[in-house]
């Protein structure tokens, strides 16, 4: 059995408190690798840190893989060739690192990758790494958690920070007609999804997110008529324009034809994307069944001394991040870049401090002041509209326009306890303005570039700091609103 040297020291230097193991160097894990490699507890050698990665490379999602499952019947990316991102990279970036000088706007898949390797090589992360390695297994035992390594490593940790990021394993709806669709070839979900093949005259795409917007418009340009099913109340069908927009799907028929939740139908459809999400999936638990694989019962009170994973969310967690049960110390793990519809890096990064905080100071964590928090955010998500636990297991994560700055703003207050340097770096108003304008930001840049004047655009923008991208943002904003009053359409 190969033993990393540097881990082996670690493990039997007798100055070492505190040993965290990291699941993942995507994203999230390099979050946390950088916030902990630089605290006083990891110089001074009181803590050491370690993160596992099954690929070769940092990058998560972010890094290209063909479209195969691996042994957990889990792909390790669904990326397709087309993918920008959706929000402006100056909002998207870790507060400590921007992208360079001249980057467009909205990248291309490859330009965060490489963001995200340049990242490591900055903040020297790469030896804190083990690449071609995953956790197959991790169990709390007695004092510690036990980690099992593809490689046959076993180790013991006194913490562990779970980053594997939640795009490995596709949702199918539960839709009458579908099984057999997919049996036959005749539906797919977007994890499979790499480029506008041809897939027939006549294709269904589900799902309203980015990707299922993407697919949709790329389909058009291989396809004779696009039908784009979003689960959206009060949608509205355009049988003018391609993709045809259509309401929810509730049934797939043997002989092609697709039925929409207000009573409409599609006929002929040659074959269906299901642009439908993925699970939560943490498989390295579950041989030792260190989480409950149910929705959560209706509350309060709290589940009493277990940890839910519906699939849709982990619950019930301190700070969106440290478990209430009683399995194992709340302070003892961590579970990163579960919340979605906000800028990642830097909430990550966020995220990560606050870890630093509860491992450092397990006391700072109360867990009548978390539970009161989870109530209270249940509260607001029931005010929507939803009124089972399955209505509120999916809307747990799905954070509003609000809920994450004031939620990067509290985790930044908690971990400024016990003189931990953390820094006080305060969400700012052109932040929480302008990524509000994301979507009209994006829709105009896409005009500069096709019109060849992105370039232009960008000559010189970074070069000065991160004021140049806030001006660069506020006049493509500009431009877009420009754009929309000259159009035939706009009133």
């Amino acid at each position: 059995m190969e033993i990393l040297p540097s881990l082996y020291l670690l493990r039997h230097d007798p100055q070492c408190e505190k040993r965290i193991c990291i699941i993942g160097a995507g994203p999230a894990g390099l979050a946390a690798l950088k916030v902990i490699s630089e605290t006083a507890y990891f110089k001074s050698g009181k803590w050491s840190v370690i993160a596992y990665e099954t690929r070769e490379k940092v990058g998560g999602v972010w890094l290209p893989a063909p479209p195969v499952v691996d042994a957990y019947n889990a792909l390790m990316t669904p990326l397709y060739d087309s993918l920008t991102t959706n929000v402006p990279h100056p909002i998207m970036a870790y507060t400590s690192y921007s992208f360079p000088p001249e980057t467009p706007l909205f990248p291309s898949a490859h330009v965060v990758q490489t963001y995200l390797e340049s990242y490591a090589a900055y903040f020297n992360l790469m030896s804190l790494i083990k690449f071609d390695t995953t956790v197959l297994d991790a169990r709390w035992e007695s004092t510690q958690w036990t980690v099992t390594l593809s490689d046959g490593g076993h180790f013991a940790y006194d913490h562990l920070i779970v980053a594997n990021g939640h795009y490995h394993l596709p949702r199918v709806p539960d839709v009458p007609g579908l099984t057999d669709w997919m049996k036959n070839g005749r539906a797919s979900h977007s994890a499979w999804y790499r480029k506008s093949n041809f897939l027939g005259d006549k294709i269904l795409v589900v799902g309203g997110g980015p990707s299922g917007q993407d697919i949709a418009t790329e389909m058009c340009t291989v396809s004779s008529v696009v039908v784009h099913s979003v689960d959206a109340p009060g949608v509205m069908t355009n049988d003018a324009g391609n993709p045809v927009r259509r309401g929810r799907l509730i049934e797939l028929k043997a002989n092609g034809q697709v039925v929409f939740d207000d009573g409409t139908t599609e006929d002929n459809i040659d074959h269906c994307i299901l642009a439908t999400g993925f699970h939560m999936h943490f498989p390295f638990f579950e041989g030792a069944a260190m989480i409950n694989q149910n929705i959560p019962p209706d509350f309060p009170p709290l589940p009493p001394g277990e940890l839910f994973n519906s699939t849709h969310h982990v619950f019930p967690l301190a700070k969106h991040l440290f478990p209430l049960q009683a399995r194992y110390p709340t302070s003892s793990i961590a579970f990163m870049g579960l919340i979605t519809r906000v800028a990642q890096f830097p909430l990550m990064e966020a995220q990560a401090y606050a870890i630093v905080r509860a491992f450092s100071d397990p006391a700072s964590l109360d867990p009548i002041t978390e539970t009161v928090d989870i109530i209270t955010r249940a509260d607001k998500i029931r005010r929507t509209g939803a009124s089972t636990p399955l209505d509120i297991a999916k809307a747990w994560f799905r954070f509003d326009r609000e809920d994450q700055w004031n939620y990067r703003h509290a985790l930044y207050q908690f971990a400024q306890g016990m003189g931990s340097g953390t820094p006080h770096i305060k969400v700012t108003e052109w932040e929480k303005e302008l990524y509000d304008l994301k979507t009209e930001m994006k829709s105009g840049w896409k005009d500069l570039e096709k019109s060849g004047d992105s370039s232009e655009w960008l000559r010189d923008v970074g070069k000065n700091g991160v004021q140049d991208w806030v001006g660069l943002m506020y006049r493509v904003a500009d431009y877009a609103r420009s754009l929309n009053s000259t159009r035939p359409n706009a009133k």
